[in-house]
C-alpha cells in the first residue's frame, strides 16, 4: 500500500475529503520527522515508537571489487513496533 492508497482508504472510512486526509497525514509525518530529528521519541501507543539512533563506524566490502571500505558513523531513524501491532501482523 502506498500513500495514495492509504489516503483513499481513510477517506472512505471517515467520509472526509481526500485532500483533508492527505493534509493531515502530511502534517503528522512532518511532525514525526521534526521530533525525531530533534532527538525526541515519538510513541504511538499500540502502533510503535520512532527514535533516533547512532550507528558506529564499521568496515565493509565493496560487492563489485571485494575491496574493503570504511563505512562512517551515522545517525539513523529507527522504528520499534508496539505489542498490538506485532500481534496484528502475526
Amino acid at each position: 500500500m502506498n500513500k495514495t492508497e492509504l489516503v483513499d482508504l481513510v477517506s472512505k472510512q471517515t467520509q472526509a475529503t481526500k485532500t483533508s486526509i492527505e493534509d493531515i497525514l502530511n502534517a503528522a509525518i512532518e511532525n514525526i520527522k521534526k521530533a525525531v530529528k530533534k532527538g525526541d521519541d515519538v510513541t504511538l501507543v499500540g502502533f510503535g515508537t520512532f527514535t533516533k539512533s547512532k550507528r558506529k563506524a564499521r568496515s565493509g566490502r565493496n560487492p563489485q571489487t571485494g575491496e574493503e571500505i570504511k563505512i562512517p558513523a551515522a545517525t539513523v531513524p529507527r522504528f520499534r513496533p508496539g505489542k498490538e501491532f506485532k500481534e496484528a501482523v502475526r
